[in-house]
């Protein structure tokens, strides 16, 4: 079993939000794997699902994007699975945007969902990295990552996340490289 994550803020007011690009990708990949409704569970929303031999879990923490760690480290508990059962999707400030990068371990680079979930499991979780860009000065990422993504850029984004989903199975098989490739690929 693994329990896959997404980064995000709960309400529809964040929904389009570049910060929100964790929460986009797993209900991407549950859309297209069929994964059963959305239940309330470990203080966010748990969706049940395979993806080939695998059973996978999505979560949405609704504990806020800060807060992230304490839903991910209460589910994790809750199916005695480890760090390395764990895998967090998020927005990324240093890749260019609709780029993707897994990594395994690491630091958080600032950002609060990461640095919230370290906390909670350690560092030693896969982490998808999904690019929304720099806004080139550090006074204007907040309100850059707490903004929606521009409509020039809607095609570009589900173009990803509709990479991301249909790519899912190479991660399920934690083959992370045919999955990086493969994702590349679709974007061409």
């Amino acid at each position: 079993m693994q329990l896959w994550t997404g980064l995000g803020n709960p309400g529809p007011q964040y929904a389009m939000h570049r910060h929100n690009i964790g929460f986009m990708a797993v209900d991407a990949i549950a859309e297209v794997h069929g994964f059963a409704a959305p239940k309330r569970a470990f203080q966010g929303w748990i969706q049940e699902g395979r993806i080939g031999s695998e059973k996978i879990l999505l979560l949405k923490p609704g504990t806020w994007m800060n807060e992230s760690g304490r839903s991910v480290g209460e589910a994790m508990r809750f199916y005695k699975l480890t760090p390395q059962d764990v895998t967090v999707f998020h927005d990324e400030l240093d890749l260019a945007p609709f780029k993707l990068k897994v990594k395994i371990g690491g630091g958080h680079a600032g950002h609060n969902g990461l640095r919230s979930t370290d906390a909670h499991i350690g560092p030693d979780f896969r982490r998808i990295r999904l690019g929304i860009g720099h806004p080139g000065h550090k006074d204007r990422v907040t309100p850059y990552v707490l903004g929606n993504f521009a409509k020039a850029e809607l095609d570009d984004l589900t173009d990803l996340l509709g990479a991301v989903a249909a790519e899912a199975p190479w991660l399920a098989a934690n083959d992370d490289v045919r999955f990086m490739n493969e994702v590349a690929r679709r974007m061409g």
